[in-house]
């Protein structure tokens, strides 16, 4: 599994603007461990958007945790099959362990009218 967050790489924080994230840093999940295997962090390049989601599904993302996001880019992500996590904040490093563990914190509420916190909200089809 490859998980994404949307990364200020100057902080190492979750960045807080899906669409105007300048990087993802990419966590490989060993699904049978839980452990970490690899991570990479990679320049989105300028794009936003429509072509950020394109580039997730290039890089192989599973996930994203990200701050902010409106509902164009929840929409997009819903058709391009990756699962989101909004409303996340600080260190990406700990909550994509957060994430690992079940305990991350987000926030749904931004623009999403139904609440599935059992199976992390908005990223999955009803």
């Amino acid at each position: 599994m490859r998980i994404a967050a949307c990364y200020d790489k100057e902080t190492g924080d979750v960045f807080g603007h899906f669409g105007a994230t300048e990087y993802f840093k990419l966590y490989d999940l060993d699904e049978t461990s839980k452990e970490i295997t690899e991570t990479d962090v990679k320049s989105t390049e300028g794009y936003s958007h429509t072509a950020l989601v394109g580039l997730l599904k290039y890089f192989g993302a599973d996930v994203v945790l990200t701050g902010g996001i409106g509902g164009h880019g929840r929409d997009l992500l819903d058709q391009a099959g990756i699962q989101y996590y909004p409303g996340v904040q600080g260190n990406a490093d700990e909550r994509v362990a957060d994430l690992i563990a079940g305990k991350l914190q987000f926030d749904m509420s931004a623009s999403c009218p139904h609440h599935d916190h059992d199976h992390g909200g908005c990223g999955h089809h009803h």
